[in-house]
């Protein structure tokens, strides 16, 4: 099965509205594990209270809100802004999830941390008391692209 990611449609409209905090380098933006309960809402869903009933339970090295997302960068280069950071990964553990949630955790209540965007493994993706890890694409966690003036 490919796996496919998508961000959330309210992504552009929180950014602008400068509710993520962590983008820019505090270490604020987390990646949390979702089972296959899940059923991805790319429109509807805007925070981590539209997730959070479908999280993996903490189980060895996975804890509640998922991994803490280091060594954050952002760069330009001919109009395409990009952000970049570690890999996800949970070492030593047992894990199944179908999805990685990426999110904003630095305010406290679920219904203010806006989510950013959904990976879908496109099936269920294990480990066994093994390293677990979401590999973000080389070109970065997202991209964005300003158009050429005309």
């Amino acid at each position: 099965m490919a796996v496919t990611v998508f961000a959330y449609s309210h992504f552009p409209t929180n950014l602008l509205n400068a509710l993520y905090v962590g983008l820019g380098g505090e270490a604020h933006i987390k990646c949390m594990l979702l089972l296959d309960t899940y059923t991805p809402n790319q429109d509807d869903h805007n925070d981590v209270a539209d997730v959070r009933g479908d999280e993996h339970a903490a189980a060895g090295n996975y804890a509640t809100n998922g991994d803490t997302l280091t060594t954050t960068t952002v760069s330009v280069a001919a109009r395409v802004t990009t952000y970049d950071t570690d890999n996800a990964s949970w070492a030593a553990s047992t894990i199944t999830a179908m999805y990685a949630v990426v999110y904003d955790d630095t305010e406290a209540a679920d219904a203010d941390k806006p989510l950013i965007l959904c990976v879908d493994f496109g099936a269920n993706k294990s480990s066994e008391a093994g390293t677990f890890e979401v590999a973000w694409n080389a070109s970065g966690l997202f991209t964005i692209t300003v158009a050429a003036e005309a």
